[in-house]
């Protein structure tokens, strides 16, 4: 059965699609069976992976088609791609039960998958609450500024909502610091109040701070995910430890 991590914040410019891509891709290289799922209809990271988002994907797939049918296989592995058909999701998807369409859609190909990865659009609504009832966890990526802060106290509350019925089960596995400057009185300051708010929400700041650096956007120039572009960089360095991180409960 697939572990499904959902990529989460109420909030832009987190580095969830690269955080989602980083995972994604550090699973690939240790061999496991992966798929990446782009929720958010700007279709950054299906972009990135090189899927084709006029063909058809989630937007379909929350519709009642195959999923199976709808993944496709790249390059940089299997990938349920996004499209600007999802921007009017929560006006289409109206009626009782629609948080459960991803799961629902995800049932048939658990088994296939060690881990699916989804990442979530930066603004709350049906898609995001669809990915937290089809999680088994969440990753929070969060960069140290005080309105992702507030971003990180409107995820909890959202959070509680899913607890209450939908999914009871669901962890939150850790917080993930993105972007990180150490020269940066404030970046060191905010990395305190999001270990005592990590705390408050029942979970931890991981050890490992994935550092700034140029080589993130320039692999996104190329399509390229971060290990293939730049192995040795300091994101790569940053994100391999991270995954490590992530894998050592199992």
């Amino acid at each position: 059965m697939a572990r499904i991590t959902a990529c989460c914040l109420q909030k832009g410019g987190t580095a969830k699609s690269t955080t989602s891509h980083a995972l994604s891709a550090g699973l690939r290289i240790r061999n496991f069976k992966v798929l990446t799922i782009d929720l958010d209809p700007q279709g950054n990271l299906s972009r990135s992976m090189r899927a084709d988002t006029n063909a058809k994907g989630l937007f379909e797939a929350l519709n009642g088609e195959p999923v199976a049918d709808l993944i496709q296989q790249t390059e940089q592995g299997d990938v349920i791609p996004s499209s600007s058909r999802l921007i009017g999701a929560d006006k289409v998807f109206t009626d009782l039960g629609m948080e459960y369409l991803l799961s629902e859609s995800l049932a048939p190909i658990k088994d296939i998958y060690d881990y699916i990865i989804i990442d979530c659009p930066p603004q709350l609504g049906l898609l995001v609450i669809n990915a937290l009832v089809a999680a088994t966890d969440i990753i929070i990526p969060i960069t140290s500024d005080m309105y992702a802060m507030q971003g990180l106290s409107q995820l909890l509350t959202t959070i509680e909502k899913v607890w209450h019925r939908p999914n009871p089960s669901l962890r939150i596995d850790g917080i993930l610091l993105t972007k990180y400057n150490g020269r940066s009185i404030l970046s060191r300051d905010l990395k305190e109040s999001i270990e005592m708010q990590a705390k408050v929400m029942g979970t931890k700041l991981y050890n490992t701070i994935i550092r700034e650096g140029v080589s993130i956007r320039e692999a996104q120039t190329q399509c390229m995910d971060i290990f293939q572009y730049a192995p040795t960089s300091n994101p790569a360095i940053d994100y391999n430890d991270f995954i490590r991180e992530y894998l050592r409960k199992e």
